[in-house]
């Protein structure tokens, strides 16, 4: 059995001034409208004791409050949209994202440790119906959930079709919605294209933050949850949208990492539906798409 340690708060903040570094290193301009839509930050937790040896140190994250969580809905055009989104949340709150994981990921020897030390939420093989009870149970208790609600990488980069998990959740546990969409993330890593140091060298990456779909407008148990799943897609969108009317690199004529409507290479959403369709339904334990 793989060491599986339990979650830590000290290893979260060393995972996002990980990626804060990185960010410093290659000088990446992250730039951010909606702000106003995000939750108020309240006040950081209080210094703690460490166990072993009774030493106070400081744990400078947000406190878990039961009522005051939420689903983080991300848009998913590359490998690193998450990492964005997890930024934006400890920049504004100092949050910490519990996202939902696969048992794959979650029984790699190296990302397993990982996965349990920054205390995600695993979707075991076969019915993911455990994780979702358990995912609702911490959204009650005052967690934020990040779901990727278009269950796979977007290779038109534009919003597919999304699932209904985000907004049954967020219904149940009684918590809004928080739409984070990310535009430019997908230059540095996605789908074929690895990443790249000199791309991703003072790279322009823009996040927009939608209107948070509150609890009052999501659908009861017994409604249908594709009706609001739409109106969530649409919202990612919109903020996809407004990343590209301002964002601050020009693509060439044909780039790869723009969408085909605007005159770029990436696929059209008949061809990305048909490379889909053709990958076949997702293996448990596959590889993420």
């Amino acid at each position: 059995m793989s060491w599986r340690p339990e979650p830590n708060d000290r290893f979260y903040r060393f995972i996002v001034r990980t990626g804060l570094a990185l960010r410093w290193l290659f000088r990446i301009r992250v730039l951010v409208t909606g702000r106003e839509h995000l939750l108020q930050p309240g006040p950081l937790n209080a210094s703690t004791r460490d166990g072993a040896r009774g030493a106070a140190h400081r744990c400078p994250s947000r406190p878990v409050v039961p009522g005051q969580g939420a689903v983080v809905a991300i848009t998913h055009f590359g490998y690193l949209d998450f990492a964005f989104a997890e930024m934006l949340l400890w920049w504004h709150n100092r949050a910490q994202l519990r996202f939902l994981v696969t048992q794959g990921a979650a029984d790699h020897w190296f990302a397993g440790p990982a996965v349990s030390a920054a205390g995600h939420v695993v979707v075991g093989y076969g019915s993911g119906a455990r994780a979702y009870d358990a995912a609702v149970a911490r959204l009650r208790e005052g967690e934020y959930i990040a779901i990727l609600p278009e269950a796979g990488v977007s290779r038109s980069f534009t919003v597919r079709e999304c699932k209904t998990g985000a907004v049954r959740m967020a219904a149940e546990a009684g918590v809004p919605i928080i739409p984070v969409s990310i535009w430019g993330a997908h230059r540095l890593m996605t789908r074929h294209h690895a990443f790249s140091p000199r791309r991703a060298w003072r790279a322009p990456v823009r996040i927009h933050v939608g209107e948070p779909i509150l609890p009052g407008s999501l659908p009861g148990p017994a409604d249908d949850a594709r009706p609001a799943t739409a109106r969530l897609a649409k919202t990612l969108q919109d903020g996809i949208d407004a990343g590209m009317a301002d964002f601050p690199q020009q693509p060439a004529p044909g780039a790869w990492w723009m969408p085909a409507g605007l005159g770029g290479g990436a696929p059209t959403e008949e061809e990305r539906r048909r490379l889909d369709e053709a990958d076949g339904p997702r293996r448990a334990g596959a590889r993420r798409r």
